[in-house]
């Protein structure tokens, strides 16, 4: 395969799972998938800033602020200020928005397994690392 190929394709697989991974989140969860991350990285950091959101998602802060403002009306997460700063507020996950992650988990775990099915084990344990590099590098 020429090189020149696999932007092209890593971005076509982005694009189809994204898809997946919004339908299904929608259907089951009432989240897109980019709704669903930044849920994910408050459960994993709860008490994250807006700003630190973006970073952990690596998207502009601008882009987290609409994302926070559906999230917040939806009382899937709280906005708290922070004791040691008030200028800064913490974003915390709901009980709402814990039921929605285990809702969404199990979702992303069927799209994890498609995944499995569609590649052997020795390709799956080539790929998860290169990608990880690559997302680490960018």
């Amino acid at each position: 395969m020429a090189n020149s190929h696999v932007y092209h394709l890593l971005q076509v697989v982005a694009q189809q799972l994204r898809k997946q991974a919004d339908e299904a989140g929608m259907a089951a969860a009432g989240v897109s998938a980019a709704q669903g991350a930044a849920l994910f990285a408050i459960e994993r950091s709860p008490g994250l800033s807006q700003r630190e959101v973006a970073k952990a998602l690596k998207q502009q802060e601008s882009a987290v602020t609409t994302m926070v403002s559906r999230l917040l009306a939806a009382e899937l997460i709280t906005r708290t200020p922070r004791s040691n700063d008030p200028r800064t507020l913490s974003l915390d996950l709901t009980d709402k928005g814990r039921e929605a992650l285990v809702r969404l988990r199990a979702e992303l775990d069927e799209i994890n397994r498609g995944i499995a099915d569609a590649l052997s084990p020795d390709e799956l344990e080539v790929l998860a690392p290169a990608l990880e590099r690559l997302a680490a590098t960018r």
